[in-house]
């Protein structure tokens, strides 16, 4: 195999782990190498928009830089960022942002400059509005999809497509699972829905563990996001992710196993957001009006 074609290839699954960093979530839906247990039944559901969520996790102003490796090779960086806290849909929201950039040296051969933004409510902590725009080499994609929240539905391309209450996308699913109490041996189920498929998501929590990273050392709880749609790659790898064991539940460590090795991002970088003082009846100080709309 001519030393090109191959490192073609090495560079399009270290886009696969590009593209999984700010949707890690996501990936392990793609990546689905376990059936998980029944869910429990959701919560009932008013308008859509009547559920409070206790955030102590993050906040305004929350940025986290990743390196991705293959092995030993650094292939980028990615980061997860919650920009601002908005006015959408009449609500105090977040705006958060993903980005995913392959370094110098690969963008000689393929380069990746993807971006991913949803807009979360502050309060409910559930998806309103999801894009995504990527380009990798000489692939683009640009995808955008709004959830109407108090009647449960979504337009995808030209369906109208009926969604669960308090539905996820792909990246406020993480943000979700940040806020949950988690423990060990138990699991936290939500609804997700993305590009055009809705699935039952399952994060199971399997152990604590003390890892160190480029950013330091921190006490981890290991978690693995499972779900009941069957992805194209079952069983083929497996998606693990460290999150710290304390009030932030910050993403410190993810890793991939692939058919040669694992790919990873690692945490390198952070700083902290403000946690507002948000909840029914209640504004931070931060919370700004936008224009933005479905």
């Amino acid at each position: 195999m001519p030393k090109s074609s191959l490192l073609q290839k090495v560079m399009v699954v270290l886009v696969v782990i590009a593209g999984m960093i700010p949707v890690l979530f996501f990936a392990s839906i793609e990546v689905g190498i376990a059936e998980p247990t029944d869910p429990p039944p959701l919560p009932n559901a008013l308008d859509g928009v009547d559920r409070y969520v206790d955030n102590v996790a993050f906040g305004a102003g929350e940025k986290l830089s990743f390196d991705v490796n293959y092995g030993f090779i650094n292939a980028g960086t990615a980061s997860l960022e919650v920009t601002r806290l908005i006015e959408y849909e009449g609500r105090p929201s977040y705006q958060i942002i993903s980005r995913a950039q392959s370094n110098s040296f690969f963008s000689t051969f393929f380069e990746v400059d993807d971006r991913i933004e949803s807009i979360i409510d502050a309060v409910g902590i559930f998806s309103w509005r999801f894009e995504k725009n990527l380009r990798e080499g000489n692939y683009r994609a640009d995808r955008q999809y709004s959830f109407d929240q108090r009647n449960h539905f979504t337009v995808y391309k030209d369906d109208t497509i009926a969604v669960e209450p308090y539905v996820q996308d792909a990246l406020s699913s993480l943000y979700y699972v940040r806020t949950q109490p988690l423990e060990v041996g138990k699991s936290v189920f939500l609804p997700v829905f993305v590009d055009g498929r809705k699935m039952d998501m399952e994060v199971k929590v399997h152990r604590t563990e003390q890892i160190t990273v480029a950013a330091g050392t921190f006490d981890c709880l290991v978690v693995e996001p499972m779900t009941s749609s069957v992805g194209v790659f079952k069983n083929e790898g497996k998606l693990t992710v460290w999150l710290t064991d304390d009030r932030l539940r910050m993403p410190v460590l993810m890793k991939s196993k692939v058919l040669v090795g694992s790919i990873s991002a690692e945490l390198t970088d952070y700083s902290l957001g403000e946690i507002g003082e948000l909840g029914p009846g209640r504004r931070s100080a931060q919370y700004e009006r936008t224009g933005v709309r479905v």
